[in-house]
């Protein structure tokens, strides 16, 4: 059996001290933001009681599906790259952008670079980690293969949609199809719903319906993301049968404006005798005792095919 966690949207940085020209475009919506409503929503004390449980776990990856960040400043990626290493090493942490980490184009030596170990692909792959062909990503921790998409891009103020885009998507196909043909248990994890339909307009993914598509025609057993801020849980029809499709809460929320409180899902995946049983736990934050607990859970059986 195989552990791993998905934990998303932390928005664990701070805008304290952040100078009027560093604001000078769509950052300073994000900061009006963080200053009337996200810092009091977003809790450092709540994301050291994830930590805290987290280390009961030994895990076999860890995901971190987006916005680690509130405006995309460099100084928040430093922030975050310190609070990574302290999740684990970066074989250890896979992490994708959101598209607050992305709210204004910004040079990458400042920004993503400095998380490009915890983004890269395994060595082993074969996969070329360049700036430009980061994504999809590909891990493979024994059976299972994690393959993660970026869909955050730089968009105009007030809008929070992502895009996965065309060249990334053309990648896709051929990692599902290998590791399907290598018998593994195929995650796929991005940040904004490949559902159509499922966020709002100005929050949507652009390309949802070709993210699904291509899922559809080539198959997956778990798609993940985050975003929204609220727990979801759907299936899609593929070619190798129906696919869960779950979205989380943010790590850090308080709830305090109608969201979820923070929650966190742990799984475990093992073969069985119609092919892959999928286990589902929710871990949710606790104000009253600050710690997370066990929350909602479901076992499911994906019937596949497998070696």
């Amino acid at each position: 059996m195989q552990h791993f966690a998905q934990i998303s949207d932390p928005h664990l940085s701070s805008l304290e001290g952040v100078r009027a020209r560093e604001l000078l475009n769509k950052r300073a919506l994000g900061y009006l933001s963080w200053r009337r409503r996200r810092r009091f929503e977003h809790r450092g004390e709540v994301l050291a009681a994830l930590h805290r449980d987290l280390d009961q776990f030994e895990l076999d990856q860890l995901l971190v599906t987006g916005d680690l960040t509130h405006v995309g400043l460099p100084q928040e990626f430093q922030q975050a790259l310190a609070w990574l290493r302290e999740l684990g090493e970066p074989t250890q942490v896979a992490v994708i952008p959101g598209n607050h980490d992305a709210s204004v184009a910004t040079p990458w030596r400042d920004t993503f670079a400095l998380w490009r170990e915890y983004m890269a692909s395994d060595a082993s792959t074969g996969i070329e980690n360049s700036s430009d062909k980061l994504f999809p990503s590909l891990r493979v921790r024994g059976d299972i293969a994690f393959i993660g998409l970026t869909t955050a891009c730089p968009k105009p103020p007030l809008m929070a949609t992502g895009t996965a885009g065309a060249e990334q998507l053309g990648r896709l196909p051929s990692l599902l199809d290998t590791a399907h043909a290598r018998g593994q248990f195929r995650v796929v994890y991005l940040h904004h719903s490949p559902l159509p339909g499922k966020e709002k307009w100005r929050k949507r993914l652009t390309d949802a319906a070709e993210v699904q598509a291509i899922i559809a025609q080539h198959g997956a057993e778990l798609v993940l993301n985050g975003h929204g801020h609220r727990s979801h849980y759907d299936e899609v029809a593929t070619v190798h049968g129906s696919v869960p499709v779950i979205a989380i809460p943010s790590a850090s929320a308080m709830g305090l404006h109608g969201g979820n409180t923070a929650s966190y899902n742990h799984y475990r995946v093992e073969r069985c005798e119609k092919g892959w049983r999928l286990a589902i736990e929710a871990r949710d934050y606790h104000s009253a005792s600050d710690e997370f607990s066990a929350g909602e859970s479901r076992s499911i059986t994906l019937a596949r095919k497998t070696r």
